[in-house]
C-alpha cells in the first residue's frame, strides 16, 4: 500500500483513498490472500513506497528474475 494515495490528488485536494475505498481495498486484499492460501500460496502486502518496497523484498529475496509493475495514469 502507497501512503500517497491516501493524499489530495494534484487537481481538486480530494483523497484519492478515502475511507470506504479503503475499506474496499483492505477487504479485497484479504479476500485474494484467504483465496491464495487455499490454493497453496500466499501473498506479500506491505505498506510504503513502492520504488523502496519492491526494491527491499527482492534483495530479501536475493533470486529474483522479473518484475512487472504497472504506471498509474496521472491527472494533466
Amino acid at each position: 500500500f502507497d501512503p500517497r494515495h491516501c493524499q489530495g490528488t494534484h487537481c481538486y485536494g480530494f483523497p484519492k483513498t478515502g475511507p470506504h475505498r479503503l475499506r474496499f481495498l483492505l477487504e479485497s486484499v484479504k479476500d485474494l490472500r484467504e483465496t491464495l492460501k487455499k490454493k497453496g500460496s500466499s501473498l506479500v502486502v506491505r505498506k510504503g513506497k513502492p520504488e523502496d518496497v519492491v526494491r527491499d523484498l527482492i534483495t530479501q529475496l536475493g533470486s529474483v528474475s522479473a518484475v512487472a509493475f504497472h504506471e498509474e495514469v496521472r491527472e494533466i
